[in-house]
């Protein structure tokens, strides 16, 4: 479907479970519609621009400042989280930015709640079936099924406190985005098609 809405600039946003495969419909997403596709990226323009070292963002990446267990008068603490604020809004100014130039994919990193005054975003959420995210994890990472299920769930919580932490909103929950879709049941590739024809069919309605 073709429609004068996608020579707009628009953005993606994608919120993913780990081993969804959200990055990997994210690039195809990304190569379907012709748009730039930003994920690990970020972190490399976030320390080109602020000259910090990549590991300060790394150890940042999508992880809460916040802990429900941290004590609030703790010097240690509010040391953290005044750097993981400093470096978060080092890389929301990035994503303005870039969304400002080009319709392009954002993976992560709160980018649907960075770009809320912008009509032109479509939110997609990705998950699947708790077997195969423990199946691909454990193959992307080269490490048995047992280890995979507790990285899965570890990365998935520290995603979960960072998105509830920056955003007023609920990480998953079908209220926060405009698509939420389990990628087991078409598979990566016949999924990245459906949120692509979605996104066109988006646009063409103009219901953004």
């Amino acid at each position: 479907m073709k429609t004068d809405n996608m020579n707009e600039k628009y953005i993606i946003t994608i919120g993913r479970q780990l081993g969804s495969g959200g990055r990997e419909i994210g690039k195809k997403i990304a190569e379907e519609l012709s748009i730039s596709y930003y994920d690990k990226e970020l972190i490399y323009l976030a320390s080109k621009e602020s000259g910090l070292s990549k590991e300060f963002f790394e150890k940042a990446d999508e992880k809460a400042s916040l802990s429900f267990f941290d004590n609030f008068f703790n010097l240690q603490y509010s040391k953290n989280y005044l750097c993981g604020e400093t470096l978060f809004e080092i890389q929301s100014d990035i994503i303005k930015r870039l969304s400002e130039k080009r319709s392009c994919v954002f993976v992560g990193r709160c980018s649907d709640y960075i770009l809320r005054e912008n009509k032109q975003r479509i939110d997609i959420f990705i998950t699947a079936d708790k077997e195969d995210r423990i199946k691909r994890t454990a193959l992307r990472k080269n490490i048995d099924e047992k280890e995979a299920e507790l990285l899965n769930n570890k990365v998935d919580k520290k995603r979960k406190e960072f998105y509830n932490f920056y955003s007023n909103r609920g990480w998953g929950r079908a209220g926060s985005y405009h698509l939420c879709i389990n990628s087991s049941v078409l598979g990566i590739n016949d999924t990245a098609q459906y949120i692509s024809e979605f996104i066109r069919r988006k646009l063409h309605n103009n219901q953004i």
